[in-house]
C-alpha cells in the first residue's frame, strides 16, 4: 500500500448491541446470542437484534413516510451510518464516498412482492425500486446528503470488506480523501432459511452450543443466521484519532468445481492473506479474526490456509460466528471490529472450541478473514496506530 488508511470511527447493531462499549462487553462474556425464533412455519435458531434496537428502528422507519416501504437491511444501514458519521465528526458536506453493500439484499421485502405476485397475478408499484439492490448505499447517501461517489455491490459474504477494498482505491487514487464502508443484512426471512437448510449447512444443534464455529471436531454443519449492520469510516494516511491503521490488503478466487465449492486447503485465502502480508512487507501477525462459518468445511479449510501461510508460527485465532451468527454481507466488518476491539483493549477473544498458544502480550497487528460463495476472499491487515 501507499500509504496506510485510517478507520477514524466504527459502529454497528446486531445481537452484541448497539455502540462499541456494549460489544465489547458481549464479547467479554461467554454466552452466545442465539434464541430459537419463529421464521415461516418453523422454529430455528437465529440472532436477532435486541428490542430497544428494534424499537429504534421502527421510530427511523416512522419519522419520515419516505422509509415507511424500505427493507429492514435498508434502515439498518441509515441508522448505523447516522451513529458512525456522528462519531466521525464528518460533516454533511464533506465529499466522502458511500459503499455499502448486502449479501442477500431485501430479502423481506422479496418475499413478501412475490407472495403478492402468486395470489394476485401483479406487483405492487414499489417492488421495484425497494428491491434494487443499490437501494442501500443510495439510501443511505441521501439520508446523509454526501457529496462524493455512491457504491452497492454484492459479494456474498465477503462483500463488506470488498467495499473496504474499493474505498482503500478511490482513496489512493486521489479522487477521495474519505469513504464509509461496510455491510447489512437482514436475513430472517422463511426464504432465506431455507436456501440454508437446503444446502444442508444450517444448525440442528440441541445443545449449550446451536454454532460450533472453530470446533474442527464437529461431525455436523452449525451455521446459524443472524441479522445486523456494520459501518466504518475511512480516513487517506494517518490520523490523530484513528482506531487502527489499515496497512495491508488481499484478495483473490479460485477455479469453481460448483458454486459453493472451496478447495481443501483454500487456495483463496492462501493467496489473499499472502497478499495482504505482502502489501504491509510484514510475514507475521499476531492474531486472526477468521471467517469460520460454523460449517465443516468452512472452517477447516481456512484453518489449513493459515497453517499452510503460517507454519510453526500460528497467530492467535478467533471468530465471532460461534456467539452472533453468521451476518452474511455485514460478517466482514463486524470481524474487522472484533479485530479493532482487539488492538484498542490489547486482549484476545477466543472461542469456547478451539484452543490458542499464548500469543504475544502486546496485540500489534491482526488480519480479518472473509470469503464468500465460489471461494472470493478477502483479508485485510490491521495495526494498531500507537
Amino acid at each position: 500500500m501507499k500509504e496506510p488508511i485510517s478507520i477514524t470511527a466504527l459502529s454497528s447493531i446486531s445481537s452484541l448491541g448497539d455502540g462499541s462499549e456494549a460489544v465489547w462487553n458481549s464479547y467479554l462474556d461467554k454466552n452466545h446470542r442465539f434464541s430459537k425464533i419463529e421464521i415461516g412455519r418453523q422454529w430455528v435458531w437465529a440472532a436477532s437484534l435486541g428490542g430497544e434496537v428494534k424499537k429504534s428502528i421502527e421510530e427511523l422507519r416512522q419519522s419520515d413516510h419516505k422509509y415507511k416501504e424500505l427493507d429492514d437491511s435498508v434502515l439498518f444501514a441509515i441508522y448505523t451510518a447516522r451513529k458512525v458519521i456522528e462519531k466521525s465528526g464528518w460533516k454533511s458536506e464533506s465529499n466522502f464516498g458511500v459503499n455499502i453493500g448486502s449479501s442477500r439484499g431485501a430479502t423481506s421485502l422479496f418475499e413478501k412482492y412475490h407472495q403478492e405476485f402468486l395470489e394476485q397475478g401483479k406487483s405492487s408499484t414499489l417492488t421495484s425500486p425497494t428491491t434494487t439492490l443499490g437501494n442501500i448505499s443510495s439510501w443511505v447517501a441521501h439520508d446523509l446528503k454526501s457529496k462524493g461517489p455512491e457504491i452497492s455491490h454484492s459479494i456474498t459474504c465477503s462483500t463488506a470488506l470488498h467495499g473496504l477494498l474499493n474505498a482503500v482505491a478511490w482513496i489512493q487514487s486521489g479522487l477521495t480523501d474519505k469513504f464509509l464502508v461496510g455491510g447489512s443484512e437482514a436475513p430472517l426471512t422463511p426464504f432465506t432459511i431455507a436456501q440454508m437448510q437446503a444446502l444442508k449447512i444450517y444448525s440442528r444443534e440441541e445443545d449449550a452450543h446451536p454454532c460450533k464455529a472453530m470446533d474442527l471436531e464437529k461431525n455436523q454443519n452449525t451455521m446459524v443466521l443472524g441479522e445486523a449492520a456494520a459501518l466504518a469510516c475511512l480516513e487517506k494516511g494517518k490520523k490523530s484519532n484513528a482506531l487502527a491503521l489499515v496497512t495491508g490488503i488481499g484478495y483473490a478466487t479460485e477455479p469453481l468445481e460448483h458454486s459453493v465449492s472451496i478447495s481443501t486447503d483454500a487456495q483463496c485465502f492462501q493467496d489473499s492473506m499472502k497478499m495482504a502480508l505482502k502489501s504491509a512487507g510484514m510475514n507475521q501477525v499476531d492474531a486472526i479474526v477468521m471467517h469460520a462459518p460454523g460449517t465443516i468445511k468452512g472452517d477447516l479449510t481456512e484453518y489449513n490456509a493459515i497453517k499452510k501461510v503460517f507454519g510453526d508460527h500460528m497467530p492467535f485465532l478467533t471468530t465471532n460466528k460461534w456467539k452472533m451468527g453468521h451476518t452474511f454481507g455485514a460478517s466482514g466488518l463486524l470481524s474487522l471490529e472484533l479485530g479493532v476491539l482487539m488492538l484498542q483493549h490489547q486482549q484476545y477473544v477466543p472461542t469456547p472450541f478451539y484452543k490458542n498458544n499464548d500469543g504475544p502480550k502486546k496485540i500489534e497487528t491482526v488480519m480479518v478473514n472473509a470469503v464468500g460463495f465460489g471461494g472470493n476472499a478477502v483479508s485485510i491487515l490491521l495495526k494498531s496506530p500507537k
